[in-house]
């Protein structure tokens, strides 16, 4: 299971915020990181996934395909995140 996937299972979020954050993730990470934090992961573990969500993309596309999401939107919501640097 993606290590993602695995830590908010871990800490008992359901399948479906799983989903609901992924398919922020693929349309505007930013706004994920504010989901992230209301989910009510500890403060020790939510450091570390917050660092693997934003500097692994490629944790996010196994998780998106685990999901059954559709990837060509975290290519396009990489892409936005690039021209706003």
């Amino acid at each position: 299971m993606n290590p993602i996937i695995q830590t908010l299972k871990d800490h008992n979020v359901t399948d479906q915020k799983i989903s609901e954050l992924f398919e922020a993730l693929t349309q505007n990470p930013l706004s994920a990181m504010t989901i992230i934090q209301s989910l009510g992961i500890p403060q020790d573990k939510l450091q570390p996934l917050m660092m693997m969500v934003m500097t692994n993309p490629d944790l996010i596309k196994q998780a998106v395909e685990e999901l059954n999401l559709d990837f060509s939107k975290v290519e396009a919501a990489k892409e936005r995140l690039q021209e706003s640097k």
